[in-house]
Parts: C-alpha cells; sequence; structure tokens
C-alpha cells in the first residue's frame, strides 16, 4: 500500500461513527448509488475494495461463503468469475441463486445483495480472461479449483505443464472458465452510527421497478 493510501486509511478510520455522515437518502436506482459508494471506499485507499462475500447454498439447505473480486457491475447486475468446476460453481447450477455482502469497515458500511444467477456469456467470458495477466491464464488451466490436492508441487508440475504447451501463442479461455452475473431482487444499505443507531435502507424488485423500505437497525 502507497504512503498516500495509508495516510487515507488513517484519516478515514471508523468515520461512520465518529464523524456525523449524512442519514441515507433513497435514490430510484441502487444501482447507481451502489457504484458511488463502491468509489467512494476506492478514495479511501482500502485495499481491493471490491472484494465480496459469495455466499451460495446447496439444494439441501447448506450454505457457504468465500471471497471474490467484483469485475464489473451495471443494470444487469453483479459479475464475478470462477472455475465452473469449483464448489460454488457446482452449488449455483443446482441452487441459482445466490448472497453477495460488501463490507467498507473504513467507512462503516455494508452493501447486502441478494439474487439469481445466470452464466455470462462466452464472449463476455473471454474479454475478461484475456484481461488478465499471463500468469492468472496459465493458473486458470493449471488448477482443477476445489478438487483435492494431493501435494503442492502436483500443481507447480500443471503450471509447468501449460506453460510450455502455451508458450510463445495466445492462451485460449477454457470451457471450464467463465463468469457468473447475480440479478440483483433486493439490495440492502447499510451504513454505521454512533451507539448503534445504524442507517439501512432495502431496495426490493417488483417488476421493472424498486420499492424501499427502511429497517430499524
Amino acid at each position: 500500500m502507497s504512503l498516500l493510501s495509508k495516510l487515507r486509511c488513517a484519516f478515514t478510520l471508523g468515520q461512520g461513527v465518529l464523524i456525523e455522515n449524512k442519514a441515507l437518502t433513497t435514490t430510484n436506482d441502487p444501482i447507481q448509488f451502489f457504484d458511488t459508494w463502491l468509489k467512494e471506499a476506492e478514495s479511501t485507499g482500502v485495499v481491493l475494495p471490491e472484494s465480496m462475500s459469495v455466499s451460495t447454498c446447496t439444494t439441501e439447505g447448506r450454505p457457504s461463503s468465500r471471497m471474490v473480486l467484483l469485475k464489473e457491475v451495471d443494470q444487469n447486475g453483479f459479475v464475478f468469475f470462477t472455475n465452473y468446476g469449483s464448489r460454488k460453481a457446482g452449488e449455483l447450477e443446482q441452487n441459482p441463486f445466490a448472497a453477495l455482502l460488501f463490507h467498507w469497515n473504513i467507512l462503516q458500511r455494508q452493501v447486502r445483495i441478494e439474487g439469481r444467477i445466470e452464466r455470462v456469456s462466452h464472449e463476455e467470458s473471454e474479454a475478461y480472461f484475456h484481461s488478465r495477466g499471463r500468469g492468472s491464464q496459465i493458473g486458470a488451466w493449471a488448477s482443477k479449483q476445489s478438487q483435492t490436492l494431493d501435494e503442492r508441487q502436483s500443481l507447480v508440475d500443471s503450471v509447468k505443464f501449460y506453460e510450455e504447451k502455451f508458450a510463445g501463442k495466445a492462451i485460449p479461455l477454457p470451457d471450464f472458465w467463465g463468469g457468473y452475473r447475480v440479478i440483483p431482487e433486493k439490495i440492502e444499505f447499510w451504513q454505521g452510527k454512533a451507539d448503534r443507531l445504524h442507517d439501512r435502507f432495502v431496495y426490493t424488485k417488483q417488476g421493472s421497478k424498486w420499492t424501499i423500505t427502511r429497517l430499524n437497525p
């Protein structure tokens, strides 16, 4: 982290509680509101403000969560990428609903998102895949994500194999790797306040419009 980022973090630490923030105000566009909050988190210097927890659930109702990186957000939803053979992908294919959580402690803010899941197009996955560093592209081929690994050396050997296989040429998108889009049905914005009297608004999708509800902290 740069010195400037460290200074920003120190200056803004806990401002959601220690500095009086304006109360949350409603807007008809929660996606635009989210984008504003994400940019404000970025401006603090916090590392990887696009980090989010993705929670999935088996058909038996057993949940699991993990951290991933948000790679795109627009009116269509929130996009992340993964190996389609991973545990999260397997659960999403069986039960196509997910919950996302962003937590920016430095601003005392959370955003909770619930919605349906769909795969992004092959073209979208390919475009993002080729925007990654070559090492990450090789890693996507080499790792059988979430499957048992007998020893670290096996992964190292797999990386070497694909480095040699694709030496001197473009690395193709694996057919087992790509993106998912969470199409939001519910979005909650949570702003921390002193004495735990937090501000909370929930947006719920009703047809093509959002209804807005304020919640007790």
